[in-house]
């Protein structure tokens, strides 16, 4: 049965946004997904019932009119509404109900995902402690992300202090990983959860790194994840059996195809 729809607004293609579609197709939850490409986002009006803007509708005088703060440059168009629901502007950008409620930050958006579910088949753990449990790898996983979104769009101009925080955030997480896989087969618990769907896609989108190396190598950098299969075996395995399944290959098949 497919429960109530969840609408997500955000650049296109997005391994954050992915999260939720991976988790989605697990517990039957509709997600509607409007975007663009980053660079195409200045010409939408964010807002619950994003659309793309007129030329005329695009003027500094427009009601909408916002200074970009983070990630963007320019001018971006963003309703009142949008902003009460996301009081940072940012997307990925969830909205439930009605859209006066807004959800943001990827895992936020992600554990919604599965409480909008009639069954999230264990996905969220089968009690509070292991809700805990994959609560506290998710967390964890933020660390590598947030590093790894200034790490990548810091290539053009890599400095030694970001490079060293980016491969301290992969060693620290990918050991912590290796060992939980010791004993488990899944990350967080004995079954599949969003703490693997977390993992899939936050690695897979730190490992683009690898298309980049030639930028890398220009600025005497080596890449990080270069031996990740020789000295992380189990965290390796697993992201290669999930990847393969379905659920994740429908969205990051072709992505994750180029970096592993």
């Amino acid at each position: 049965m497919t429960n109530k729809a969840i609408k997500i607004f955000s650049y296109l293609p997005n391994p954050r946004v992915w999260k939720s579609l991976v988790a989605a197709q697990f517990c039957g939850v509709a997600l509607e997904v409007t975007g663009d490409k980053p660079a195409n986002l200045q010409n939408w009006l964010w807002d619950y019932d994003a659309r793309q803007l007129s030329e005329n509708e695009r003027v500094d005088d427009s009601p909408h009119a916002r200074v970009s703060k983070r990630g963007f440059s320019g001018t971006l168009f963003k309703t009142d509404a949008f902003l009460q629901a996301h009081p940072f502007g940012t997307v990925p950008a969830a909205f439930g109900d009605d859209g006066s409620i807004g959800i943001f930050e990827s895992n936020s958006i992600l554990r919604s995902v599965v409480r909008a579910a009639e069954n999230d088949n264990g996905l969220y753990g089968a009690s509070g402690n292991e809700a805990s449990r994959i609560d506290s790898f998710l967390d964890a996983t933020l660390v590598l992300a947030r590093e790894a979104q200034v790490y990548l769009l810091s290539m053009d101009e890599l400095s030694p202090a970001t490079y060293e925080r980016m491969r301290s955030a992969y060693e620290f997480y990918l050991s912590g990983i290796d060992q939980a896989l010791a004993t488990n087969d899944y990350v967080a618990t004995d079954k599949l959860t969003i703490a693997d769907i977390g993992f899939v896609c936050d690695l897979g989108q730190f490992l683009r790194e690898r298309l980049l190396k030639s930028r890398l190598n220009k600025q005497g950098f080596e890449v990080i994840s270069q031996d990740m299969e020789q000295k992380f075996p189990r965290a390796t395995a697993h992201l290669k059996t999930l990847s393969a399944m379905p659920q994740f290959s429908e969205h990051l098949g072709d992505y994750l195809a180029n970096v592993l």
